[in-house]
């Protein structure tokens, strides 16, 4: 069995955003030789998250709307986390949405749906984060 791994690193100027990140990992998958098995995709930060599903500007939307409701940024007073800091809603936000994924190797290509593309979500950004691939297989 052999192992990859790569760091993918991001700086998202915005406070939240979700970038498909299907193609980077995709690359990587290609530079690992693997033609059978799994890759792990994961954020490395408390306030980020990796997750799949359709690359649609609605659902996206959606999302948004939905994470806010269920954890609003503001008022940032109302959590006992946010001192010093105002993140707190990021790190329920990223709770949510999850911390990784784990697709399928099979022929060389990541085993997909029809419409499952790879996501990085960021919930507190304007600075630098990163995610690991880790492939292992034959």
């Amino acid at each position: 069995m052999r192992s990859y791994r790569k760091e993918l690193w991001f700086h998202v100027p915005t406070r939240r955003a979700f970038i498909n990140i299907t193609q980077e990992v995709e690359v990587c998958l290609r530079e690992s030789g693997i033609r059978e098995g799994l890759a792990l995709v994961n954020a490395m930060h408390i306030t980020a998250s990796v997750f799949i599903n359709d690359d649609e500007a609605g659902l996206h939307h959606d999302y948004e709307a939905w994470l806010e409701r269920l954890a609003p940024h503001e008022p940032v007073h109302q959590y006992r986390h946010n001192v010093g800091e105002d993140n707190a809603d990021a790190h329920m936000k990223r709770q949510i949405m999850g911390r990784e994924v784990v697709v399928a190797v099979t022929e060389g290509r990541l085993d997909l749906g029809p419409w499952e593309q790879i996501f990085y979500g960021e919930f507190d950004g304007r600075r630098k984060k990163r995610v690991l691939v880790k492939i292992i297989g034959e």
